[in-house]
């Protein structure tokens, strides 16, 4: 038996797109300065920067299912470079800007084209790798955003103990060199007569996908946990007796422990596992790294604790985004991703509000437990929503996927009889049975 994406490498084009997200991540710490850009420079107070910086974020809902509209009529290289470029042209204009109400406009714009470059990124991924390696694919990218994280606290600590407002040139100039990758290095998408064949799929509309409704709830509940844990954490750790600033080391330790786990994904047992169990799995590894946290004293305690949910995310992230790319026809594939990245934007409004709101009225230690509580009930949600996760049938050939050659990944047998070969190819395969889970990467076929 093979089991999924042992053995094999993953195709060029992923590798290309982990290594162009890198390099855009390394300058996106901009964002984190907008609100002491918007207090220093200009005097105004902390609220009015927390609106602003509230734009921003509800702007990036629209702009990620832009993003996935413009992935699948316009193609997936055109809209990533299109998003980098418009993002860049608009970090340029932040550092140049003169009045509050300049940084106001533009960082409503930011937002509008902050979030256009992920969903083509998601779906050219889905359409290079095969299904059995979707999940180390977008682990892999995932992990890419880590790496080039902490790249990017370190260029910040430089840069902005100098000018704040060089933080956003250099942010534009790493877009730019992002785009510039994309564009040379990448597949041309196809021309316009087979993109406006391959949207001629009858399963395209998201909402209406039961299966993609549930991932989305469960998604949501997941960001919202998660980016509670970036926002509380600081605020929470003078409680347990450490410093504000000890957040920072945590954070570079969750990103070190996504990084080198990368190879735990390949392991036998860990790529077998049908993907409601794994994703499982994971919310009950943050559950118990967040209870960790909510008994934790002194800082090494902490540091293992943010280790296990860190190996939590690590199960999840990128099984989930598998998942969500197999639903979905293959010109599809944009606006479903774009769909379920939208839990981030929501998350991105409802976390600081509930973690702030927990952290006052309960405690840190009553924060934390109640967040392994709600990383417990999706658990139960996610084996919950398993039958919805059943194989689809084949949706055929699409002129969405890229030509790859074959010498990219070499041809091979895989769990389920399809073939994954030349990047994702598929032969013949019958649909899953009604009501039984996938195994791993099964979820992700059409």
């Amino acid at each position: 038996m093979r089991f999924p994406g042992r053995g094999r490498r993953l195709p060029r084009t992923v590798w290309l797109l982990v290594a162009a997200r890198a390099v855009n991540r390394l300058g996106a710490f901009s964002l984190s300065f907008l609100t002491v850009l918007i207090t220093t420079e200009f005097g105004a107070s902390a609220a009015t920067a927390g609106l602003v910086s509230s734009a921003f974020g509800l702007a990036t809902i629209p702009s990620r299912l832009l993003g996935g509209l413009l992935a699948d009529r316009l193609g997936r290289r055109r809209t990533i470079v299109l998003g980098l470029c418009a993002c860049a042209v608009v970090q340029l204009a932040v550092a140049t800007a003169g009045s509050l109400a300049a940084v106001a406009v533009l960082a409503v714009l930011l937002g509008l084209a902050f979030e256009l470059y992920e969903p083509p990124s998601q779906a050219l991924i889905a359409d290079s790798a095969g299904p059995d390696d979707r999940t180390r694919a977008f682990s892999l990218f995932n992990a890419a955003l880590a790496a080039g994280g902490m790249g990017a606290g370190l260029i910040a600590a430089a840069v902005g103990r100098w000018d704040l407002r060089w933080l956003f040139v250099i942010d534009a100039l790493t877009c730019l060199a992002c785009a510039a990758v994309v564009r040379l290095a990448l597949p041309a998408d196809p021309a316009g007569r087979r993109r406006a064949e391959a949207g001629s799929s009858g399963r395209t509309t998201p909402w209406s996908d039961p299966a993609l409704v549930a991932m989305f709830a469960c998604g949501t509940l997941f960001a919202t946990v998660f980016m509670g844990i970036m926002v509380a954490l600081p605020l929470a750790l003078p409680g347990h007796g450490l410093q504000a600033a000890d957040a920072g080391l945590l954070f570079t330790v969750s990103a070190v422990t996504t990084v080198a786990g990368q190879p735990l994904l390949r392991v036998r047992s860990v790529a077998a596992l049908p993907a409601p169990v794994a994703l499982a799995v994971g919310s009950v590894l943050v559950a118990a790294g967040l209870a960790g946290y909510a008994v934790a004293h002194g800082l090494p305690l902490f540091v293992v604790a943010t280790v296990v949910w860190s190996l939590g995310d690590l199960f999840m992230i990128g099984r989930a985004y598998a998942v969500v790319a197999g639903l979905a026809a293959p010109d599809a594939r944009g606006r479903y991703l774009a769909v379920y990245g939208t839990s981030w934007g929501v998350a991105a409004v409802a976390a600081p509000l509930a973690g702030t709101q927990l952290l006052e009225h309960v405690g840190a230690g009553g924060m934390w437990a109640a967040a392994a509580c709600v990383c417990l009930v999706l658990a139960a949600a996610q084996l919950g929503i398993g039958p919805l996760l059943v194989r689809r049938p084949s949706a055929g050939p699409s002129a969405m996927e890229p030509e790859r050659p074959s010498a990219a990944e070499p041809a091979g047998p895989v769990s389920g009889g399809s073939s994954a070969g030349h990047g994702g190819r598929r032969r013949g395969g019958r649909p899953g049975r009604r009501g039984r889970w996938p195994r791993a990467g099964a979820a992700g076929r059409e």
